[in-house]
C-alpha cells in the first residue's frame, strides 16, 4: 500500500468535504467504482477500520456539495451510513 501527502490539492475558493462511509460487506469495491463516476469527487479510497470508504469531494457551492452527497452518494446501493466532515478553510 502506498501513501502520498500532497499539500494544497484542494482549491481554496471551493467548498470541500471528507465523507466516510459504511458499506455492506463485499460491496466496497463496487461503491468505490461508482463514486469515481460522480462529478466533483476528487479522490475515493477503500479503507480499513470503523469505516469502509473515504471520499474527498469539492464543489463551487455548498448547495451542490450537499446535493451530490445526499442525492448521489448516499443513495448508492450498498451504502449503510455516511459521516460528512466539511472542511473549514477560513478562520
Amino acid at each position: 500500500m502506498q501513501f502520498v501527502f500532497i499539500q494544497g490539492v484542494l482549491k481554496p475558493n471551493m467548498h470541500s468535504a471528507f465523507v466516510l462511509m459504511n458499506a455492506e460487506l463485499g460491496k466496497e469495491n463496487h461503491i468505490v467504482d461508482e463514486i469515481k463516476k460522480i462529478a466533483n469527487v476528487k479522490e475515493v479510497y477503500p479503507v480499513y477500520g470503523v469505516y469502509d470508504v473515504l471520499m474527498i469531494i469539492e464543489s463551487d457551492s455548498m448547495e451542490l456539495l450537499r446535493e451530490t452527497i445526499t442525492s448521489k452518494v448516499r443513495k448508492l446501493d450498498g451504502i449503510k451510513s455516511t459521516l460528512t466532515m466539511i472542511i473549514v478553510k477560513d478562520q
